[in-house]
């Protein structure tokens, strides 16, 4: 299998800032992660949209595959709550 280029919206850098350090590290890990496979074990596809999310503790990490370009695109990092909310 092709490992994926990860890609990052620079939104999600101020996404990150609000999340405590400890869990920025492991959400980055996972995001590093999606590289290996993009559609691991836990990751679900959302309805209404070509978008995947992927869980990391009480966050979600919310990303588009590109099969095509062997690209994985993370659009946005957030707390469960708040992170499918549009705006």
């Amino acid at each position: 299998m092709a490992r994926y280029e990860l890609r990052v919206r620079p939104s999600v850098a101020k996404d990150l800032r609000g999340i405590p350090k400890a869990d920025v590290k492991r959400i980055l890990a996972r995001m590093e992660g999606l590289c290996k496979d993009p559609r691991a074990l836990g990751c679900e596809k959302l309805s209404g949209a070509e978008l995947y999310r992927v869980r990391q503790g009480v966050y979600r990490i919310v990303y588009e595959i590109h099969d095509e370009w062997v690209v994985v695109e993370v659009i946005r990092v957030g707390h469960r709550g708040e992170v499918y909310r549009r705006g």
